[in-house]
């Protein structure tokens, strides 16, 4: 499978008309900002960069995303450290997103897992994460053109929609 999508958990409320907002640190090839682009379409959400977050202000969201490429099977740093610098909320729900080399069901769950322990000891309610694969040319791969050429593709894009989806759906 190239995506793992986990459907949200129960909601207690309905978020027809939530306000949503993703942070995204994209880099190397753009790739979880593609993903990133097809969920906050869904959504309506605004999309900003860890370092521009005012970590007051994302408590006026109702359903907040968090998402990069993973580097050493873990979310970039600056999500992690914004992750530090937020303060602690009751039951604020989020979710969570990345690209990756190499996916799979406990490939994600250990990827998200560092970005999901800090956002739990929050307070954050995780319900939802998703993660396909991404175009990676990371160490020795550049020389050999890389791996995943062309990801996220077409179907990793209507996959993310769906996920988004899943989050608003009754």
């Amino acid at each position: 499978m190239d995506q793992d999508f986990q459907k949200p958990k129960e909601m207690e409320r309905s978020f027809g008309k939530m306000k949503s907002i993703l942070i995204l640190y994209s880099y190397h090839h753009h790739n979880t900002e593609k993903i990133a682009k097809a969920i906050a379409q869904v959504l309506s959400a605004d999309i900003i960069l860890p370092k521009d977050v005012n970590p007051e202000s994302i408590q006026d969201y109702d359903l907040i995303g968090f998402g990069s490429g993973i580097y050493s099977a873990k979310h970039d740093e600056s999500l992690l450290k914004l992750a530090d610098r937020l303060p602690e909320v009751n039951n604020k729900d989020a979710f969570i997103f990345s690209t990756a080399g190499i996916t799979g069901k406990s490939k994600s769950a250990k990827d998200h897992s560092t970005l999901k322990y800090k956002l739990e000891s929050k307070g954050y309610t995780i319900i939802a994460e998703f993660q396909c694969k991404g175009f990676n040319t990371n160490s020795f791969l550049r020389l050999f053109g890389g791996m995943n050429k062309g990801r996220p593709n077409i179907e990793d894009l209507k996959h993310a929609e769906e996920f988004a989806e899943s989050m608003i759906s009754e």
